[in-house]
C-alpha cells in the first residue's frame, strides 16, 4: 500500500507541474490496472488512473490517463524493429553499413525467427526480439567484417529468456514434449 500511495503522490506532483517536462510512463498488466491486488487497492489512485475504454479501440483517447496497446502481431513486431534499427543508425559511427546489411528484409526475417524459437507466440517476443536487434546492430557498427547474414546465428537460451518466454519456446527435441499420460 505504500508503494501504491508514493505513485499516487508522484502523480499529483507531476499533475501539480513540480517537474516540468517530466512524462510519467506505468506499465502494467491488466491485473495491475484492474485486479483487487494493483491499483484498486488505493481508492484514490484508481480514481487518477481509471479510463471508461469503450468497445471500439480506435476511438481511444491518446490524452487519457491510461492508453490501450494492441497485442503486437509480426507486422508490428517487424515495424518496432525497423525503428528501433533508424533510431540507431542514426547515431551509429556505421550508419552506411547498417543501412546496407540490416535492411527491412534482414529485420523481417530475423522477426519470423525469433517469432518461430517462440512458438510462434509474437506476445512474448518483443523484449527478447529487440534485445537481439540491437546485438546484431551493435555488431554491424563495431565489425567491419561482420555480415549478419553471413555470420549471426539465431540463439536463444533458457537463460536469456524470461520463465514465460521458456514456456513459449518450441521443443526442439522430442525429449523435451511433456506428456501427460
Amino acid at each position: 500500500d505504500k508503494s501504491l500511495n508514493a505513485l499516487r503522490q508522484l502523480i499529483d506532483e507531476v499533475d501539480a507541474g513540480r517537474f516540468p517536462g517530466l512524462y510519467l510512463l506505468i506499465t502494467g498488466t491488466p491485473a495491475f490496472f484492474e485486479g483487487p491486488q494493483g491499483i484498486q487497492r488505493l481508492e484514490p489512485l484508481a480514481q487518477r488512473l481509471h479510463v471508461d475504454f469503450q468497445m471500439e479501440a480506435r476511438f481511444d483517447n491518446p490524452r487519457a490517463p491510461q492508453i490501450r496497446l494492441p497485442a503486437f502481431n509480426l507486422e508490428r513486431l517487424q515495424l518496432v524493429g525497423c525503428k528501433v534499427r533508424d533510431i540507431f543508425q542514426e547515431h551509429a559511427d556505421s550508419a552506411d553499413r547498417i543501412a546496407t546489411l540490416c535492411g527491412d528484409d534482414y529485420i523481417q526475417d530475423l522477426a519470423e525467427a525469433v517469432a518461430g524459437k517462440l512458438g510462434g507466440k509474437i506476445g512474448v517476443a518483443p523484449r527478447i526480439y529487440l534485445k537481439k536487434v540491437t546485438d546484431v546492430l551493435d555488431r554491424i557498427d563495431q565489425h567491419a567484417d561482420f555480415n549478419p547474414r553471413a555470420d549471426y546465428r539465431l540463439t536463444m537460451t533458457d537463460s536469456e529468456m524470461t520463465a514465460i518466454e521458456r514456456q513459449a519456446a518450441a521443443a526442439t527435441d522430442v525429449d523435451e514434449i511433456e506428456l501427460d499420460l
